[in-house]
């Protein structure tokens, strides 16, 4: 027994602490055991037992010139632009389109005709190769000031705030002032006007005469009888991309791409009511009455190869793609009407 034991202590914790202090000695003795640690290594080496020794890692000592995290070159990184505040001028290539011009800058369909009612006047089809297009910064419309405008009458007439004309840097209006001379132009963002609207309407088989008024192609009397469509639509050629217009309110078909002298088909059965040369910037077209309240208009055709008065079948040839009419390059001007509306084609095609 140890004299030393307080009174009351289990003799188990007794060994153990008999057990502790031998260690403690033998740890002081012979080194403590190689520990591996993480990070950098402590300042203060280990003991170690006489006669050996133990290579000590060097110490850290930041470099200065790393003091800081320097910034690494990304090729990649995109570059804030600068908004653009000035209208741009564009020539009109071979093959350009409205639609394609617009998502070139990033600009909607409308805000190229509403920016070009001079050349346009509203109408996709007369886009022509050499022409010069004004590009304006922003989506919205372009105007020239008359005599006896106002401010209240200019933002009231094309749907938007009197301060969204004072505040676009591009206008350089005196915001006290605000006084515009008759004859200038103004932006105006997020302006918005009805179109004026181009297009064949729909023709009836009982009322095809009418077509007469609308080109050489035009079939002189009404039709009775005659092939019924399915109800159903099959894509008019073996072509299913858009190449240059899409459907928008400023063109209410969809170009689908091809190379002159591809075969078009009917989408489907139906009487040919316009068979020809059309007036209105279409070309050579070939619009069917389909018997079920549709009509379909397949236009800018190289070659027309069926007649008034003529049944068709769902998928027989009719004409050739072309680009003919008002057209800056090869496609098939595709339509599909209902009881004399349009509606948009990619809703019925499969």
């Amino acid at each position: 027994m140890l004299s030393g034991r307080p009174a009351g202590l289990p003799a188990a914790l007794t060994i153990l602490a008999l057990a502790a202090a031998v260690w403690f000695v033998r740890l002081n003795a012979i080194g403590a055991p190689p520990v591996q640690t993480l990070g950098w290594p402590s300042a203060t080496p280990w003991p170690t037992p006489s006669g050996t020794e133990i290579p000590q890692l060097p110490s850290y000592s930041p470099d200065p010139a790393h003091e800081s995290i320097a910034r690494q070159i990304d090729p990649l990184t995109e570059r804030p632009r600068r908004q653009r505040l000035e209208i741009v001028r564009y020539t009109v290539q071979q093959g350009d389109s409205v639609f394609g011009i617009a998502d070139l800058f990033n600009l909607e369909p409308e805000t190229l005709l509403w920016g070009n009612f001079d050349v346009l006047n509203d109408d996709p089809h007369l886009l022509r190769p050499g022409q010069e297009l004004n590009i304006l910064p922003v989506d919205g419309t372009y105007y020239q000031w008359k005599e006896g405008d106002s401010l209240e009458s200019v933002a009231a007439s094309f749907g938007v705030d009197v301060e969204d004309l004072v505040d676009w840097p591009g206008n350089a209006l005196d915001p006290l002032e605000r006084e515009v001379r008759p004859g200038a132009w103004l932006i105006i963002p997020g302006g918005e006007r009805p179109f004026r609207q181009w297009f064949v309407p729909a023709i009836a088989r009982g009322q095809a005469g009418v077509g007469a008024a609308y080109g050489p192609g035009g079939c002189g009397e009404a039709y009775a009888g005659g092939a019924v469509g399915t109800g159903g639509f099959i894509w008019p050629s073996a072509h299913d991309t858009v190449s240059g217009n899409d459907y928008w309110p400023g063109h209410l078909a969809i170009d689908i791409a091809g190379a002159t002298g591809d075969l078009v088909w009917a989408a489907d059965g139906g009487v040919v009511v316009f068979a020809g040369w059309s007036t209105v910037g279409y070309g050579n077209m070939i619009m069917i009455d389909h018997g079920t309240g549709w009509q379909t208009v397949y236009s800018h055709l190289s070659a027309v190869r069926v007649g008034c008065g003529e049944s068709v079948l769902q998928g027989s040839t009719i004409g050739a793609i072309g680009s003919t009419g008002n057209s800056t390059g090869s496609h098939l001007h595709f339509e599909t009407r209902f009881e004399g509306g349009f509606v948009n084609p990619w809703f019925v095609l499969p």
